[in-house]
């Protein structure tokens, strides 16, 4: 069997151009591009350097962030208890948004 240097080189760059490409796998999503995230992402960055970077004190801010990009599209719809965010999370979460409407009152 003899190759070419022309077979080498069209399969390094991309020489089989008939082969569909492979989705990513679990954990490689696509980039925000269209920045239709970019306020979720915005507020839990901010929520992290005023928290010391301490993300427990954001864990919402990461959910909120985490469930935009389900609904665009941006990653593949999961349930937040496969995220991290089981039940404990939620109720922090309510009571959090709870204080936050009470002050806007």
């Amino acid at each position: 069997m003899s190759f070419s240097v022309a077979n080498i080189i069209g399969g390094a760059f991309g020489g089989n151009r008939g082969l569909r490409p492979v989705p990513p796998e679990k954990g490689v999503f696509p980039l925000d591009h269209m920045h239709l995230c970019d306020l979720e992402k915005k507020e839990y960055l901010n929520c992290l350097k005023s928290a010391g970077h301490k993300s427990e004190e954001c864990r919402h801010l990461s959910r909120k962030y985490l469930e935009c990009r389900m609904e665009k599209n941006l990653m593949a719809k999961q349930d937040m208890s496969e995220l991290g965010f089981g039940k404990n999370v939620d109720a922090g979460t309510k009571s959090e948004e709870k204080t936050d409407q009470t002050k806007e009152k």
